[in-house]
């Protein structure tokens, strides 16, 4: 009997044109009860990932959301702690996704950038309006399904089981790859 093997990952991606997209990554929001994973667990990930992204020297791309029309923001609206590093696009959005008057398409472009991998919080809400506008603007997407949570498991299910695979592929952290020039180096994501 043949002993199982580690799976192969399932994507080879070009890091000149690929950009990691972690949307509201906030104190405040990684705090909420979330569901399947914990907002932690979710931040750790996805950290993991900005770390593998940044040594294959593609962009990270950090969404946190403002509200609109107020003097202050609440507490725990910035990224957070050690998320941000020099090098990194920081967008703040004042809606659900992540494009609508922020200079994000602009500034994808701009670096040549036309696939996009997605992580965040709340999956069915920021992650998924985001993408769903990146879609539109003929962005490849790829979506992280550990390094991202929800309200409720059956949201976060609904988005990845129903509705990203009609807009792009559903990996996890560890199948998450550069390609050439990167075959080596280790996966993102849970051991």
């Amino acid at each position: 009997m043949t002993p199982p093997q580690t799976p192969e990952p399932r994507l080879a991606l070009d890091p000149e044109r690929t950009a990691l997209v972690l949307v509201d990554l906030m104190d405040r929001i990684v705090a909420l009860p979330l569901e399947p994973y914990k907002g932690t667990e979710v931040l750790a990930v996805a950290g993991e990932l900005a770390s593998v992204f940044r040594s294959a020297g593609a962009l990270v791309v950090l969404i946190r959301v403002e509200r609109p029309n107020i003097a202050e923001q609440p507490a725990g609206s910035g990224l957070a702690d050690g998320l941000f590093r020099e090098g990194d696009l920081e967008i703040v959005k004042r809606t659900i996704g992540g494009f609508q008057g922020t200079g994000l398409e602009e500034r994808l472009r701009e670096r040549g950038v036309d696939t996009l991998v997605f992580g965040g919080i709340a999956t069915n809400l920021g992650v998924e309006s985001t993408a769903r506008a990146a879609g539109d603007l003929g962005h490849e997407l790829v979506f992280v399904e550990d390094a991202m949570s929800a309200l409720t498991a059956a949201e976060h299910q609904a988005s990845v089981k129903l509705d990203f695979p009609r807009l792009g592929s559903v990996v996890t952290a560890a199948e998450v790859r550069f390609g050439v020039g990167d075959r080596d180096a280790p996966p993102a994501g849970r051991p």
